[in-house]
């Protein structure tokens, strides 16, 4: 017999406290007395004996679980940054039993706040497509596909319509074999070409599309957004994946720590394009994020953080727009 798990969303605040909704109305104060925290670990043992006050329908679960008296756990408190990421949803589960973990709007996913953005931004913008750009290694792929899923927008990247147009030539063969300038050609046919025969599409250009100004001809037809991440962050993700795939980075100093490589070549790639970024419909600062969540550095910062900071900014760029 197959069991669902149910599902704990991660809390967007220091801890993580499995209540019942009642009690938290205040409908039931023996039952809110009965408040448990946790701290993470593989298998924390909840007794349901604890909870005799619990008020019916705050927690359902199965006459087996009854039997059993306990349902193995896994909660999440006071995580540190790094495990943010993969601990956004744990499975709570009995090899013996399932159950249904029901907390009103007491509990929320990050996944859920991204949806609402996208629900409360989509009817402005009337179909119109989004052009992610910024510098290489800025997410813009990542971000890209999570907010075309929430908005349910078609994903497009790029480079790699690029690579499928060029017979599965990759970009960096592409730079290798025929130059950058070639390179740079089929860029702007590919947002032509995505700018006349599509809409409702969520695009992730290449870091160096900001620097033809045909291309922000294509991509003024929708709205652009700009993924605005220090240079050392970008270093550092690069650095730790390496730079085959980014012909760009091949040029120059080739001695000396990846990371400083890297960050050398980033800064030169920037005083190059940095201005070009500005003419970006709305800018997304991974820092200003950083500075919101309370966090210590960019890398503790989510995908799906980053796509819900993107829609309240592109929210931003259309509210003045309407002024207008």
């Amino acid at each position: 017999m197959s069991h669902k798990p149910i599902y704990l969303n991660y809390l967007e605040s220091a801890s993580c406290i499995l209540v019942s909704c009642s009690a938290v109305r205040g409908k039931n104060m023996e039952a809110a007395t009965a408040v448990q925290r946790f701290h993470y670990s593989p298998s924390s043992w909840i007794d349901w004996r604890n909870f005799e006050g619990k008020p019916r329908g705050s927690l359902r679960y199965s006459h087996r679980t009854k039997e059993n008296k306990r349902l193995t756990v896994i909660a999440l408190s006071h995580l540190q940054p790094d495990k943010r990421s993969d601990l956004r949803q744990r499975s709570v589960s009995d090899k013996n039993s399932s159950a249904l973990l029901e907390t009103g709007d007491l509990l929320h996913s990050p996944f859920d706040e991204e949806l609402r953005k996208a629900e409360e931004v989509k009817p402005y913008l009337n179909g119109r497509s989004m052009y992610l750009v910024g510098m290489m290694g800025s997410g813009k792929t990542t971000v890209g596909k999570i907010m075309a899923k929430a908005l349910g927008y078609t994903f497009f990247d790029c480079d790699t319509m690029i690579e499928e147009a060029m017979n599965g030539t990759s970009v960096a063969e592409i730079f290798e074999h025929f130059g950058e300038s070639v390179f740079r050609e089929k860029e702007t046919e590919t947002l032509k070409k995505l700018s006349l025969m599509y809409h409702q599409v969520v695009v992730s250009t290449g870091g160096g599309a900001v620097i033809r100004p045909i291309n922000w001809k294509y991509m003024h037809k929708g709205i652009s957004i700009w993924l605005d991440v220090p240079l050392e962050a970008l270093a550092q993700r690069i650095a730790a994946v390496g730079t085959n795939s980014r012909p760009l980075l091949h040029d120059g100093e080739s001695g000396g720590d990846p990371y400083t490589v890297a960050l050398n070549r980033l800064s030169t790639i920037w005083e190059g394009r940095g201005e070009a970024y500005t003419n970006a419909s709305a800018r997304v600062s991974l820092e200003s994020i950083t500075s919101k969540h309370g966090y210590r550095n960019v890398s503790d910062l989510t995908p799906t953080e980053i796509a819900i900071e993107a829609f309240e900014q592109v929210q931003c760029f259309l509210n003045k727009e309407d002024k207008y």
